[in-house]
């Protein structure tokens, strides 16, 4: 009783916390749902090009002493090619066959990236300088610290720019079609493999600044970091509706508020296990998710 007296308490805290964290989720789960919503690829290589994203950052601000932004923007270099190669090579000559061949080759190429990323790197986990002042700032009996500003200010105009992107430009027209219909964007003169690697870019863009945001906030990244996270994100792209990018944000920023409340209700041991108990709710009430719909397979 005195535990759960202490919960609510704390709400508002932990909201503060659930929402930072699911904010990075956010970001993940994006490339996960427009992958899928284009080709109905499940793009399990997607964890790793978050990780690689956070390695860059590191090596950005311990050797070239650059700012927190210049780091995100060169995580961002770095992702978008890797993954606009990893499409090319791993998915493109599979996207004929059968289900099981692209899925089995993102796995591949998951385990390559992180045994390559072991060898460069160590297997150890590697300390994240502290980019941004460590400042606290309270409001009422909530306490925040400005890496939480900055981590969903960047959380929230990379995702604003994202919905822009896709809802107002022609290429964002050009992906609603693809994910409709292959052969009526193709008659309509849209370049589907350029339109897929845009796409893939797009995620690998908001995973490398992920990558770098969730190093700053927790101050340690390591080569094995993507497997967690990015089932995790996985489940919250499920969650919301896998397919749909609104869905995507509140499924990220849903299950980043239910882990922290899950830790708070005393439930730590079992952090991890909660997104995946959210995924087996979902998947049994509402299969489509939140806000998703049934996506049929591309003609």
């Amino acid at each position: 009783m005195e535990q759960i007296q202490t919960f609510f308490q704390l709400l508002p805290q932990q909201l503060v916390n659930g929402i930072t964290l699911g904010a990075t989720y956010a970001l993940i789960a994006l490339g996960y749902t427009m992958v899928y919503g284009i080709i109905q690829l499940i793009n399990f290589a997607h964890g790793e090009v978050y990780m690689i994203g956070a390695f860059v950052g590191l090596l950005m601000v311990v050797y070239f002493k650059v700012n927190f932004f210049v780091a995100i923007l060169c995580a961002i270099l770095v992702c978008v090619p890797l993954a606009v190669l990893i499409e090319r090579v791993a998915y493109r000559p599979l996207r004929g066959s059968t289900r099981l061949a692209p899925l089995i080759s993102a796995l591949g190429v998951s385990l390559f990236l992180q045994t390559l990323m072991t060898l460069l790197m160590g297997p150890n986990a590697q300390g994240f300088p502290q980019i941004v002042k460590d400042t606290i700032y309270t409001v009422g009996t909530v306490k925040f610290s400005l890496v939480q500003v900055v981590i969903l200010v960047v959380s929230s105009t990379l995702m604003v720019t994202l919905h822009m992107i896709v809802k107002f430009t022609k290429v964002g027209k050009a992906m609603r079609a693809t994910s409709e219909s292959y052969e009526t964007a193709n008659l309509m003169g849209i370049n589907i493999n350029r339109i897929i690697s845009f796409t893939f870019a797009i995620g690998a863009a908001l995973a490398g600044a992920g990558g770098v945001l969730v190093g700053m906030y927790f101050n340690s990244i390591h080569p094995m970091m993507g497997v967690i996270v990015g089932l995790k994100c996985f489940c919250a792209a499920v969650l919301g509706g896998i397919g749909s990018i609104p869905g995507a944000m509140l499924g990220g920023v849903f299950l980043g508020v239910a882990e922290v409340m899950g830790v708070a209700l005393g439930f730590g041991t079992y952090r991890d296990a909660i997104a995946f108990a959210l995924l087996i709710l979902v998947l049994l009430l509402k299969p489509t998710g939140i806000l998703g719909k049934p996506i049929q397979r591309k003609v």
